[in-house]
């Protein structure tokens, strides 16, 4: 069995409780905790150390965290990134198994790359942060290979600052330009400017708006970015994100503007003088539920990957001169048997396609003009595949692989015979030191929901088939037209390793199907996805894979609220619960982070129909006094800037007045962390994340570690 469960002793700490009840559109809606919101109230903060305090007596203890961490720590693999050429010079990032961040190298030749001679590091964000709390988010070398820019953050804010740096002698020729978080970088030809999209000032916005007013400007090397020259965005939706690239020759640009993260975009083409556009942007797409993605090829083509009257979507290709939707010529139609276009790379004569097929990858070479396709590739299993580059159509195309047992690795695939190769210099990955990646099995299975719709969920485990019920994960997402896809991972590894089981399972909300598959778990339909989940539990259960006291569920952000509305909808599936940077609260949802930005996943609380949906699943709203609730550990991030940790802060108070389990056999903990946000964070803190996680689970489910 696990490690000992906490002492009898242990008590939750007194949480205040509010008469809070609001009339929202007919609806009575109680919210006895809403002072937890504030994280800068004393009163907050003197709660939050009493948490900390309790989650420490419960995790501390736990004689797994210790060999969980050198575990996860040896299973870290080496990885190096796809080498990006430009002006001759090549570029790539490398982390060492030790490190926590990759390191950004460049070589003037990829003679001198692959024979490791006047190889320089341009950015090593290891060097910027004693704690690891500097990430790189982004970077781009000019077409001409003399400049580099990239983007910084902080403490896991996300607040990206831009720099430029001559990549010969790594002098910093600009920077930091603020507010370009989530910025696009689109060099123009010769290096001396580029377009990147960046935040009005606060005073500029009203208060409260501050995340959101993404404008396209250019920005010329060395000068004050306050004057940059406004290309695109006035008059645009505040919560749009915006996306630019422009051909090679600096004649034309195409815009994207994308409504939060509703699946629809914008798309806009201009013919550029000098950078600006000469007569206006020409809208192409515009007022259209469907999402477009443009590409300029070398020979002056725009290629557009869609899902316009394709939700499975397709490739077309046209003159950017008149880029009106009736002119698109179809490449790649839309695959009759399911499979979703992901990527596409131009070489030659040849184009290089990657499909999936519920969530596995497949790989062909098709004819550049006609589409047809040539031959398959054979991958190196039942995996993900990602096509690194677009831009250099000479020479091998990069293939980024992995699958749940092998690290990343970037592979050189010769479209003329259809072979792949790991490249000569090293690019792949491998375990840290002493540590061989254990022998697992995967398989995918197939179970319906609640509706007959059938589900695919990917088992992970020791064995290739049931032969006694093992303490289990099941993990899942399910939104944002977010696929879960096969892809390495120490901690799956160290919890199968240890005997137990790990499920994937690929929800309705997600992309694994196509854009239909994500329509079916939005908005109205959230439910579905909540069913699927449900199907899944109950499938491995009924399988043999694990028994209800066994399993264990985990999730995070979207994936979150998935875990919280499956152990509030039905708690006595589920031994423990995981559930990391979590919303929970979905009738305020909007009002924090950027929330906002997620309403027409969601639904908007302003709207009495749609406000109907949220209150029919938010988790907050869901907890019933006097029931049993499982363990829950909830991870929360103080950096945070996309979920505020409100959320997890007053479902967990919720939780711990209701729950008829005592702490010591089901605690409700609140685990958080300084200086690391919802997304990039460094190894060590990723590490010891995961070994508390694994550990909480393991107590609870059983799993005995060796």
């Amino acid at each position: 069995m696990g490690s000992p469960v906490p002492s009898p002793a242990m008590r939750y700490p007194d949480t205040r409780r509010q008469d809070i009840v609001d009339t929202l559109h007919g609806y009575q809606v109680a919210d006895p905790y809403r002072w937890l919101e504030d994280a800068a109230d004393p009163e907050v903060e003197a709660w939050s150390s009493a948490q900390d305090a309790l989650t420490s007596a419960v995790l501390e203890p736990l004689a797994e965290r210790g060999p969980l961490r050198a575990r996860l720590r040896e299973l870290v693999p080496d990885v190096t990134g796809p080498p990006v050429v430009a002006g001759g010079r090549w570029f790539w990032a490398r982390r060492e198994a030790a490190q926590d961040h990759a390191v950004l190298r460049v070589a003037d030749s990829e003679g001198a790359r692959r024979g490791g001679t006047d190889v320089r590091v341009l950015v090593d964000p290891n060097a910027l942060s004693a704690e690891g709390t500097t990430t790189l988010d982004g970077w781009a070398p000019s077409l001409e290979g003399d400049r580099l820019a990239y983007l910084l953050s902080e403490g896991g804010d996300e607040e990206s600052r831009l720099w430029i740096v001559d990549t010969a002698t790594g002098e910093r020729l600009d920077g930091p330009v603020d507010r370009v978080r989530y910025s696009p970088l689109a060099w123009l030809p010769g290096g001396d400017a580029l377009l990147y999209v960046r935040r009005l000032a606060p005073g500029q916005v009203p208060a409260g708006e501050e995340a959101f007013h993404r404008r396209l400007w250019i920005h010329r090397v060395g000068t004050d970015p306050d004057q940059d020259v406004l290309l695109f965005g006035e008059g645009i939706d505040p919560t749009a994100y915006l996306g630019v690239t422009v051909s090679d020759d600096g004649r034309w640009a195409a815009v994207t503007a994308s409504l939060g993260t509703a699946p629809r975009n914008e798309l806009h083409v201009a013919e550029l003088d000098e950078g600006r556009p000469v007569d206006g942007w020409t809208p192409v797409v515009v007022g259209v539920d469907a999402q477009t993605w443009p590409h300029f090829d070398r020979r002056g083509q725009l290629w557009l990957v869609t899902d316009l009257h394709a939700p499975r979507r397709k490739l077309c290709v046209t003159d950017p001169a008149a880029p009106a939707v009736s002119g698109w010529r179809d490449v790649i139609a839309e695959d009759p048997d399911g499979a979703v276009l992901e990527d596409y790379a131009l070489v030659g004569e040849e184009l290089v396609v990657v499909h999936s097929r519920h969530a596995l990858s497949e790989l062909a070479v098709h004819d550049r003009v006609t589409g047809i396709r040539r031959r398959p590739v054979a991958l190196p299993g039942a995996g993900s595949a990602d096509l690194t580059s677009r831009r250099d159509e000479a020479g091998p195309v990069w293939v980024a692989y992995t699958d749940y047992a092998t690290p990343y690795q970037v592979l050189a695939l010769d479209p003329l015979t259809g072979s792949l190769a790991p490249d000569t210099d090293g690019i792949g990955a491998a375990p840290g030191p002493g540590a061989a990646t254990p022998a697992v099995h995967s398989r995918q299975l197939t179970c319906r929901s609640a509706d007959g719709t059938e589900v695919r969920v990917t088992v992970v485990a020791p064995v290739d088939a049931p032969d006694q019920p093992r303490p289990a994960v099941l993990y899942g997402y399910g939104g944002f037209n977010v696929a879960m896809t096969p892809a390495y991972s120490s901690s799956i590894l160290a919890w199968v390793q240890a005997g137990g089981v790990w499920a994937v399972a690929n929800l309705r909300g997600g992309s694994e199907e196509g854009e239909g598959w994500h329509r079916a778990g939005m908005r109205e339909h959230k439910t579905r996805v909540f069913e699927d989940f449900e199907a899944v539990a109950d499938h491995l259960v009924a399988e043999g894979w694990t028994t209800n006291d066994q399993l264990g569920i985990m999730g995070g952000s979207n994936g979150g609220l998935l875990v919280g509305a499956a152990l509030t909808r039905s708690p006595e599936r589920y031994r423990a619960v995981v559930c990391s940077a979590p919303l929970l609260d979905m009738v305020r949802y909007e009002r924090f982070g950027l929330g906002a930005t997620w309403n027409d996943e969601y639904g908007r609380a302003d709207d009495p129909t749609e406000l109907g949906w949220l209150l029919s699943y938010s988790p907050y709203h869901h907890v019933r006094d006097g029931a049993s609730y499982p363990a829950v550990l909830f991870t929360v991030f103080d950096g945070d800037t996309r979920v505020d940790p409100l959320h997890a802060r007053k479902l967990a108070a919720a939780l711990q007045h209701a729950t008829s389990a005592a702490v010591e056999d089901r605690p409700v903990i609140l685990r958080r962390e300084a200086d690391v946000g919802h997304g990039a964070r460094g190894v060590a803190r990723a590490v010891s994340l995961s070994a508390d996680q694994l550990a909480f689970l393991a107590a609870q489910l059983g799993l005995s570690l060796p």
